[in-house]
C-alpha cells in the first residue's frame, strides 16, 4: 500500500545528519575523516547516528576537514551574507596561516621566472 505524505512537510534533521552530509560532500569515508580529525572511527559513527553529543572542538575539526561552515554543522544555518567575509562569524578559518600562494603552473624543479611589480614612489 502506498502512503501519502502531507504537502509542505519537512523532515526533521538532527546534527548527525549535517555531520554525515558534510563528510559525504567532502568525498570522505568515515575512516578517512577519523584519520584527518583525530576522532576515532567508532566515535564518528556515533556522532553521525546521534548516539553521542559532539563537542565544539570536534565540530571545529569536522568543519575544517570537510570545508563546511561551523554554523551549518551546529544548527543547519547557511552563512549570513552580512559578515565581513561574506559569511558568518562562525565560518571556520584557520588562524595563523598565510593565504595560499599560487604560481603560473610551474613546479619548483622547473625554471620559474618571477615578475617584480614596483609601485610608484616605492623602492623595489
Amino acid at each position: 500500500m502506498t502512503q501519502l505524505t502531507v504537502a509542505g512537510e519537512v523532515p526533521a534533521w538532527h546534527q548527525g545528519d549535517y555531520l554525515r552530509k558534510a563528510r559525504e560532500h567532502a568525498g570522505m569515508s568515515q575512516a578517512e575523516l577519523a584519520e584527518v580529525t583525530g576522532i576515532s572511527r567508532r566515535t564518528v559513527v556515533r556522532y553521525e547516528s546521534g548516539e553521542a553529543t559532539v563537542r565544539r572542538p570536534q565540530l571545529i575539526a569536522w568543519a575544517m576537514a570537510t570545508g563546511v561552515p561551523l554554523a551549518w554543522l551546529i544548527n543547519g544555518e547557511s552563512p549570513r551574507q552580512d559578515g565581513p567575509d561574506g559569511g558568518s562569524r562562525d565560518t571556520v578559518r584557520p588562524k595563523g596561516f598565510e593565504p595560499p600562494t599560487f604560481c603560473s603552473g610551474a613546479w619548483p624543479d622547473e625554471d620559474v621566472v618571477a615578475e617584480v611589480v614596483v609601485f610608484p614612489g616605492r623602492a623595489a
